[in-house]
């Protein structure tokens, strides 16, 4: 059985699940070129090619412009070195951002239990007292 080398949008959409509207933004960004009969679109072997490179740049935390420019580095019957070195950047990046990301998340864990530690404490101190609860420790200092 030989291999399709023309697809429909619904089969795009359907083999890569993403929407029809999906594939329509592409097209209006210019990563992908369908010829078209009528009003039906027909795509490629290398529209469905550079459709499953958009969608995995996406994945990886790329943006369009970024997928488009490693996708036009192609260059069939070449090493395509400065392809994968740009790409390996945007990787390299991409990891660095998310560590710093991993690391601000991690602190604000670290305030939020410290919070939750002096709303505690607050709780069990004035338990059975008929006093008002006094302001939160955790806002005094934000206080002018």
């Amino acid at each position: 059985m030989t291999e399709p080398t023309h697809f429909t949008i619904s089969e795009l959409a359907k083999e890569f699940e993403v929407t029809s509207r999906t594939i329509r933004f592409y097209e209006e960004k210019g990563l992908l070129s369908p010829t078209r009969n009528g009003q039906h679109r027909i795509y490629d072997k290398a529209d469905r090619v550079r459709l499953e490179l958009i969608l995995r740049g996406k994945r990886a935390g790329l943006s369009l412009d970024e997928s488009r420019e490693i996708i036009d580095m192609y260059a069939p019957g070449s090493s395509n070195e400065r392809q994968y070195r740009f790409l390996l950047d945007k990787v390299n990046n991409k990891q660095a951002q998310l560590e710093r990301q991993i690391e601000d998340i991690q602190q604000l864990i670290v305030g939020l239990e410290e919070v939750r530690d002096r709303c505690e404490t607050a709780l069990k101190s004035n338990k059975g007292s008929s006093e008002k609860y006094p302001m939160p420790l955790a806002y005094r200092r934000i206080q002018h």
